[in-house]
């Protein structure tokens, strides 16, 4: 099997060193140098070319921002961006996406013994996912770390049905996103009218970052776009984006429908997870909900999205084509868990043509 080849460019050599003991422990990926400024990164990529670049956001003598500009303008490779858990890297971070980088992780926390086994699981699959965004055809084993959780580990399957708590007619749009889905969810959101029906998204994404990405949609988008708060109301018009590094769960008291946000383990090695808040939306809304799956690696989502479809939800899968990573879509249509599978650009009239009919 092929390695995945990382170069790791960060100023810090603890940084650099904890990135590769990390990524060695996964034996798919072989981390082929690192470097303390983009001068020395360029120079190592002239002699051995990449299948992935982790780059830190400030750095002497050239920022990352700019070296990545320089990357996508003259040999394109998958970056992933290494950023801090601050607001202002937040804020910076997210513009690497607009300038071709393929995902955001947080610089490994020391110390916290917890953090770092978690740390291994998220940074190694974020390589992967960018090493595939390039190579299609790239097929690498996934290395479990740890057990891989379910939705069992945040809320447990409902042995029974609650049918009084879906009389309601109130439709709900429950969306799941990872690799691309920033982009995915821009174009999707652009779309939704003014008088759209609530919408909860899961898109994975370092805390922090949820923040910016919100504000950044509501900016362009006719909704409202907010990172959920717990407790908030799920309302006509407006989209809750789950915050990084927490579970979102859709529920409901009486005719109204609110978000639950709330810690717990790592859920198809994701939090928030998919998988959590498309079960949570079949408990509470069943019938009620339209839900989508977006671009994204692995298969968060495909289990919840079939509890969706058994409560009768309406279920749209983004297609191969218009996909950055066509993981998470292909699970669940190989769960059996999805009624329409459509171009990124169709989505929107698809949801909103099955909220109007229902």
């Amino acid at each position: 099997m092929k390695k995945i080849k990382v170069l790791i460019v960060d100023d810090s050599a603890v940084v650099r060193q904890t990135l590769t003991d990390i990524l060695s422990s996964d034996p798919s990926i072989d981390v082929i140098g690192s470097a303390a400024d983009p001068f020395i990164a360029a120079d190592k990529i002239r002699l051995e070319v990449p299948d992935v670049i982790t780059l830190d956001v400030e750095m002497p003598r050239m920022d990352g921002l700019t070296f990545l500009k320089k990357i996508m303008s003259q040999h394109p490779i998958p970056v992933v961006m290494c950023s801090s858990l601050t607001e202002k890297g937040a804020e910076t971070t997210f513009k690497a996406l607009q300038y071709g980088a393929v995902e955001i992780i947080n610089k490994p926390r020391l110390g916290a013994r917890h953090y770092l086994e978690e740390s291994k699981v998220v940074i190694c699959d974020v390589v992967k996912a960018a090493a595939s965004t390039r190579v299609r055809s790239l097929h690498t084993a996934r290395v479990e770390i740890q057990p891989k959780l379910t939705a069992d580990a945040v809320l447990k399957k409902a042995s029974v049905s609650v049918p009084e708590m879906i009389r309601t007619t109130e439709r709900v749009v429950a969306i799941g996103a990872s690799t691309g889905g920033t982009e995915a969810l821009r174009v999707f959101l652009e779309q939704m009218p003014h008088d759209a029906p609530g919408i909860v998204i899961v898109q994975h994404m370092p805390e922090h970052f949820t923040t910016a990405f919100a504000r950044r949609l509501n900016g362009v988008c006719r909704v409202t776009v907010k990172e959920a708060v717990h407790g908030d109301t799920v309302l006509p018009g407006h989209a809750l984006i789950a915050p990084g590094n927490k579970h979102m769960l859709l529920k409901r008291s009486g005719a109204r429908y609110f978000v639950d946000i709330k810690d717990g383990p790592l859920v198809c090695r994701h939090r928030p997870s998919v998988d959590v808040l498309f079960r949570s939306a079949a408990r509470y809304a069943g019938k009620n909900t339209i839900g989508v799956i977006m671009t994204g690696m692995g298969d968060d989502g495909a289990r919840g999205m079939r509890e969706l479809k058994e409560a009768g939800a309406f279920n749209i899968a983004q297609d191969e084509a218009s996909c950055i990573v066509y993981g998470m879509p292909k699970e669940a249509i190989k769960h059996g868990a999805v009624d329409s599978v459509l171009p990124l650009e169709k989505i929107p009239e698809a949801v909103l043509k099955a909220y109007r009919s229902h």
